[in-house]
């Protein structure tokens, strides 16, 4: 029985114990934090989220807050078995970041409020019919897809002679897939080729990565896909070995080999979430509260990678290392 297999065998125990009551509510607010996969980048959104909870009166630390925290390990049919014991634990709020895991938790519950972050906007994430629109029990803090545009053409300002981008994507995701059409759209207003393949998990991304590299890229883009954050430095690895530098909208990937990023701070994103999340716990209604896009985007780059590539950025970026 490998790990993921002793995971899901252990989320299913727990989950036939929570059926039977196990355990005793102390008082305190009870969140339940909904995770897809492991990753570091991803990790940054969940401490900011846990320290705007503790810069205001809510920590576990004094005893003013309790977390029950479920990772599914990038599996879909655990995500959904652990949103289900988080429910039955009869959590105040459940916080879900990325966006499989929003979309199981509004799927699953339209009582339990839910608390958003790293995803996109809900009628993006396909949870409602337009951007005016969104679950009633939905909040926290969401992403657009503009930002991509500006990573794009950061890419030519860096680096004007790019003709070619490569990128690999996760067809079964939304975000991936979304972010896949914005980046073929503005490869095609700057008149760049964009050169694809699909990935279906982290397994798979050596392999694909390889394959890609044979198409003569000029950059790798990491777009905001949950296959790539659990096997990045793999793709980081590949792309160095053939001179390949790679370039991201996702600044928690630069400290981790890419270039340069212009996207959302995945720490200050999840503060953000967490601020809306204390404004909740301390109301206990949600009223005045809904989704909101994220507010802190920046320009940051790699110092030691951006050399080894001969790129020197603009005073505008901020450094990561």
């Amino acid at each position: 029985m490998d790990a993921k297999q002793i995971h899901v065998a252990w989320l299913l125990l727990c989950f036939t114990f929570s059926l039977y009551g196990c355990g005793e509510r102390s008082g305190v607010p009870l969140v339940g934090f909904l995770d897809f996969v492991e990753d570091e980048t991803l990790d940054r959104a969940r401490a900011g989220f846990f320290d705007a909870l503790a810069a205001n009166g809510f920590s576990e630390v004094d005893g003013t807050l309790e977390v029950e925290y479920l990772n599914a390990q990038g599996d879909i049919p655990t995500l959904g078995q652990a949103c289900d014991l988080l429910i039955s634990k009869n959590v105040d709020l459940l916080a879900a970041s990325t966006t499989l895991s929003t979309i199981t938790a509004v799927q699953r519950t339209e009582t339990v409020p839910v608390c958003m972050m790293v995803a996109p906007r809900p009628d993006l994430a396909g949870l409602s019919a337009s951007a005016d629109d969104y679950p009633v029990n939905l909040f926290g803090v969401y992403e657009t897809l503009e930002y991509i545009d500006t990573s794009v053409t950061l890419i030519t300002t860096l680096l004007p002679g790019v003709k070619r981008i490569g990128t690999v994507y996760n067809q079964s995701e939304p975000q991936s897939r979304d972010a896949f059409a914005r980046l073929e759209m503005q490869c095609g207003k700057l008149g760049l080729e964009l050169e694809s393949l699909p990935v279906n998990n982290s397994s798979e991304t050596q392999l694909v990565t390889a394959s890609l590299l044979t198409r003569d890229i000029d950059v790798f883009f990491a777009l905001p896909d949950n296959v790539i954050f659990a096997s990045f430095e793999t793709i980081a690895r590949s792309c160095d070995e053939a001179g390949v530098p790679v370039f991201t909208s996702e600044a928690g990937l630069v400290s981790r080999g890419a270039v340069a990023s212009f996207g959302a701070d995945f720490y200050n994103w999840g503060y953000q979430a967490g601020e809306q999340a204390a404004d909740f716990l301390r109301a206990g209604v949600m009223d005045g509260l809904a989704p909101e896009v994220v507010r802190d985007r920046k320009q940051v780059y790699n110092s030691e990678v951006a050399a080894r590539y001969g790129i020197r950025p603009a005073v505008s970026f901020e450094p990561v290392n």
